[in-house]
């Protein structure tokens, strides 16, 4: 088998993803993912796709992440690792659509307008 290469995006996060057969590493920008997300619910949504396709242990991540905060990296690397899951084998789609895993959160920040504090908030206003 050779090397599967995906991308994932979560609000301004991007992950590439080169996923091959191994012994379950997940190297994120040249560290350990436990390193890298020290927090275990950012641990559990980064292993997620595996434990749905029941291949943990079986394919060794090679991760290059860039920006966002951690929570969207985290979720960005998610959404790579499905896909390049189901580029291996297409029977692994149906089990990740259902848990919402297959699909690009397309939330992002509104921008900020002139005129203004923030995106929505306005500067306060004196009658007199």
């Amino acid at each position: 088998m050779e090397v599967i290469n995906t991308t994932g995006r979560r609000k301004t996060a991007i992950a590439r993803v080169y996923l091959k057969e191994g012994k379950g590493n997940i190297v994120v920008n040249k560290k350990d993912y436990k390193e890298y997300f020290p927090i275990a619910t950012l641990q559990y949504v980064v292993n997620q796709p595996f434990e749905i396709t029941e291949t943990a242990g079986k394919y060794d991540v090679q991760v290059n992440l860039d920006g966002g905060g951690i929570k969207g990296q985290a979720e960005a690397l998610r959404l790579a690792i499905s896909k390049a899951l189901v580029e291996i084998n297409p029977d692994f789609r149906p089990p990740l659509k259902a848990k919402g895993l297959m699909r690009r959160d397309p939330r992002m920040v509104e921008r900020k307008k002139y005129g203004q504090k923030k995106a929505r908030k306005k500067f306060q206003f004196s009658k007199r």
